[in-house]
């Protein structure tokens, strides 16, 4: 399997906390959080890995480094997530992990996306009792175990949860999907967030909900986000990730298929 991590855009909202840098180069601990996300993979078993840059395409291919393919989106600008997927199409073809360049989350939850026995799946921070959404939250609704609907627009009160930012296809699912991004990107709809192709997918085949169980992550698009993560979810990631080596529970939960499918009716 392949990953391919998503970071062309801007990131302007955060440009107080990373300046003139994409915000998938923003420091998390002692690195960058793509670097982060470079390292989880690698742990996991995954080796090829391809970035889609845009801004400061050079930059992100010097973080990177030579053993990392760089797919650049030229019209970073202009285009969404959809479109910088679509261009490394050719890549996918075999089965592939797609990530949000600006999701910082548990190692444990890459593992459990990795092998829960869904070939197609996404994983979904189920919504807790008494938790709203505004319009920035990427809603999904469940139905099953398996997603019906993706949508930032989506009502809170229909939403079951919220997209992590980190989705796996296998080989036949990687067909379908790259067939629907095409379609909306012939219908020039390529400033589409990537999620309208995963709801174009859910229409026709199933793609099912992989839970995170609580484990700590965040999505990074305010300095208010990015100080959030710096003071409470990478603490929290690292204590847990400290605890498991010591009770070496981790490497055993690698191959245990623990991801739990999310349930609603």
């Amino acid at each position: 399997m392949r990953a391919v991590i998503l970071a062309a855009g801007r990131g302007g909202r955060l440009s107080g906390v990373v300046g003139d840098r994409p915000k998938g180069l923003a420091i998390a601990g002692d690195c960058t959080l793509i670097e982060r996300q470079i390292r989880v993979l690698r742990a996991a078993g995954i080796e090829r890995i391809a970035v889609v840059a845009g801004f400061r395409a050079a930059l992100v291919r010097r973080v990177c480094g030579a053993s990392i393919d760089i797919v650049e989106n030229r019209r970073f600008a202009s285009t969404n997530s959809l479109y910088s997927l679509w261009l490394a199409r050719d890549l996918l073809t075999d089965g592939f992990v797609v990530l949000n360049c600006d999701v910082l989350f548990h190692p444990q939850l890459l593992v459990d996306l990795l092998t829960a026995r869904y070939e197609d799946a996404l994983l979904m921070a189920a919504r807790g009792d008494g938790v709203t959404y505004s319009d920035e939250e990427m809603k999904v609704r469940v139905r099953g175990g398996r997603v019906v609907a993706i949508d930032k627009a989506m009502p809170s009160r229909w939403a079951d949860g919220e997209n992590v930012g980190i989705a796996k296809f296998g080989r036949t699912g990687a067909a379908h999907l790259i067939e629907a991004m095409s379609a909306i990107v012939r219908a020039r709809g390529v400033q589409h967030w990537l999620p309208r192709a995963f709801a174009a997918f859910a229409a026709t085949r199933a793609l099912h909900a992989v839970d995170t169980r609580g484990l700590p992550w965040i999505e990074i698009d305010f300095p208010e986000d990015y100080w959030r993560a710096l003071s409470e979810v990478l603490p929290a990631i690292d204590a847990e990730v400290r605890w498991h080596a010591q009770e070496r529970v981790l490497p055993a939960a690698v191959g245990s298929g623990s991801g739990r499918t999310v349930q609603h009716v």
